[in-house]
């Protein structure tokens, strides 16, 4: 405990952060790995948009940080002249829930991968 005394009580947040730079090199090398040589293609990018967000999600549950529930999203698009932008709300915790995201790009599509970790007490 720091000492302080919002570390006297137990509710205060969790004892292990979550490592989001550890996180942010996950999303990084799976999507860099599995898109890398991949052309949009609708009905493919949609089944990767879901195979890329298992194999995400059992990556950072790997880590095995305790009390964090982890929430994945990925969307894969075509790159096609055009632009887009993707919001996101949530209701949390700002001292114990984060967030980690990355921007992939190849010449023919871009992708986003989305991880949400809430601190569960």
């Amino acid at each position: 405990m720091d000492g302080g005394a919002a570390g006297s009580d137990p509710r205060s947040g969790p004892a292990i952060r979550f490592p989001v730079a550890v996180v942010d090199d996950i999303l990084k090398d799976v999507l860099e790995s599995y898109l890398r040589e991949q052309n949009y293609e609708p009905a493919k990018c949609r089944d990767m948009a879901k195979d890329i967000a298992e194999v995400i999600k059992a990556r950072v549950k790997d880590l095995m940080i305790p009390r964090y529930k982890v929430v994945v999203v990925t969307h894969i698009g075509q790159l096609n002249e055009q632009s887009m932008q993707i919001g996101s709300r949530c209701l949390w915790d700002s001292v114990s829930d984060t967030f980690s995201s990355y921007v992939f790009k190849n010449t023919s599509l871009f992708a986003l991968a989305t991880v949400y970790a809430v601190y569960f007490e």
